[in-house]
């Protein structure tokens, strides 16, 4: 045979280097490789559903307190002698077959003379269509102007208790939206200063060891061998009964912020017992840097995603302790609004016995509480988004 032969197809080789990653992979695998810290946490946080609808839950019930005088649709001190104790009325959108739109039925009721009860009947005659963006009960926003702007009014003469009323003719709906504004934000400030305090002396105590750690260690057992109620009860009614409902608010907050902080130090401590002999910790000391500029800025970092766990799991406790002291009396008072203060009213057992949408401010605890919860478990299991 003379000359070259041509290259048979079926045992040709390719020359280009082989690559076992299709584009796809190789992009996912780029973007994980380059990826920073948070954004693996944010991927890994977004694959646990329930936390995820948990955290969506809480940012929409949180961005509602501001405007809480605009969602009620009554001021909260304003009272219908009329319907004392008035059952819930049910949203409709159809009457005998036809579009209305979100309407009421009104209530017919009569005094029972023999168990001086008010019987409610719903008439299904009275049709009350619901107002949105009207004028309706009078309020001061915020305490700094007057306003009567509502998302939803009820029809004029007409009544819209979609949670019933309480013994004084009280919208129970209106007062647990106002309410919300108070037992939330106690949370969120309790857990400021359980933050502050628990990462400053874990961190102490982790990083000095010691004498230091030894104080620290005996304090933290101290309070923690104290019972947390009947503490939280004796400090609250200590504070005096002449203060004013803004400084039992703070002074609450401070009490929970201050029996709060021993299971995050405890928390920080562990950690920086681990992170503190890491080659990058030594690198920083053997370079002349402080103790505080470790600790601030190399050691806290590090871990600083399971702090964030940790506080969204401290909150709930402070909302409870919140809710029973003022469900006890010892925590806030009247006028002052909070989900606690509602549930005062229901310690009647005939009442709730009777009246069993009294103890309606006790599904916004629940709701809140199981999403906190979940929202921590899923922020506990984002932190290490390397497992």
């Amino acid at each position: 045979m003379t000359g070259r032969e041509p290259p048979n197809d079926d045992y040709y080789v390719d020359p280009a280097p082989f690559d076992p990653y299709t584009d796809e992979e190789r992009t996912a695998e780029d973007s994980l490789s380059f990826a920073s810290q948070w954004q693996l946490i944010w991927w890994k946080f977004k694959r646990h559903r329930l936390a995820l609808i948990s955290g969506i839950f809480l940012l929409v019930l949180y961005a509602t307190i501001p405007f809480s005088e605009l969602i009620a649709p009554y001021n909260p001190s304003t009272r219908d002698a009329d319907h004392l104790y008035a059952p819930p009325q049910s949203l409709h959108l159809f009457h005998e077959g036809r579009f209305v739109g979100p309407f009421v039925y009104g209530y017919d009721y009569a005094l029972d003379l023999n168990s001086f009860k008010r019987t409610y009947r719903i008439n299904t005659d009275k049709v009350q269509p619901l107002h949105f963006f009207c004028r309706g009960d009078s309020y001061h926003f915020w305490g700094l102007w007057q306003g009567r702007f509502h998302f939803v009014c009820p029809a004029e003469g007409g009544t819209f208790f979609l949670m019933g009323t309480d013994r004084l003719g009280h919208d129970m709906f209106s007062r647990i939206v106002y309410g919300t504004r108070i037992s939330l934000t106690i949370g969120l400030i309790g857990i400021a200063i359980s933050f502050v305090l628990g990462v400053f002396f874990g961190a102490l105590s982790g990083y000095y060891g010691g004498w230091v750690d030894n104080l620290i260690q005996r304090l933290i057992e101290l309070l923690r061998s104290l019972p947390e109620l009947p503490l939280w009860m004796a400090l609250s009614a200590a504070l005096p009964v002449t203060w004013s409902p803004i400084y039992i608010y703070f002074g609450i907050t401070v009490i929970l912020g201050l029996l709060d902080w021993p299971s995050l130090a405890r928390a920080v401590r562990s950690k920086f017992l681990s992170v503190r002999e890491e080659n990058f910790a030594t690198a920083a000391v053997m370079m002349g840097a402080s103790p505080v500029r470790v600790m601030r800025r190399h050691l806290l970092p590090s871990f600083s995603s399971h702090l964030i766990a940790s506080a969204s799991l401290s909150i709930p406790t402070m909302i409870l302790g919140e809710t029973a002291l003022s469900y006890l009396g010892l925590g806030l008072r009247p006028p002052v609004i909070s989900w606690g203060v509602l549930l005062n009213e229901a310690q009647n057992l005939a009442a709730i016995q009777f009246y069993p949408w009294t103890i309606a401010p006790m599904a916004p605890v629940i709701l809140v509480i199981l999403a906190f919860n979940f929202l921590g478990d899923g922020l506990r299991d984002a932190a290490d988004p390397y497992t």
